[in-house]
């Protein structure tokens, strides 16, 4: 029986660290219009669609950027790439074997992603299932 345990059942967030919050939030507002719905001393609390949610949060530690940290699932990722690169979001460009972005966005059998850093250095990636 999978997921039968408590932890299966649980929900999860992601959480972000940023070495400057005020950098972040107004990243995350005016760069992807993302607005938290808490502020408090653990941090910025953002909450999307389908309850999903995440934290970014004060730290001395800067994020690796070396892989994807949070994913956006998006039905298109072309026109969340053309939005987003319109408030100027810079997408990574990757040809690695089995990974190949055109025009940032990679084909993986069928599933398309993009990758993009926020103002912190974490890997932000969106996804189209």
């Amino acid at each position: 029986m999978a997921n039968s345990t408590r932890l299966g059942q649980a929900q999860v967030y992601a959480t972000l660290p940023a070495v400057d919050l005020d950098r972040a939030r107004r990243f995350y507002s005016q760069t992807l219009g993302l607005e938290p719905v808490e502020d408090t001393s653990d941090g910025l609390t953002y909450e999307l669609g389908q309850g999903s949610r995440f934290l970014l949060f004060a730290s001395a530690g800067k994020a690796s950027g070396d892989h994807t940290q949070i994913a956006f699932s998006t039905a298109d990722v072309a026109e969340t790439v053309e939005e987003l690169r319109s408030r100027g979001v810079h997408f990574e460009e990757y040809d690695l074997p089995g990974l190949k972005t055109v025009d940032g966005v990679a084909d993986m059998d069928g599933r398309r992603s993009a990758w993009f850093h926020d103002s912190e250095g974490n890997l932000l990636g969106v996804t189209q299932p």
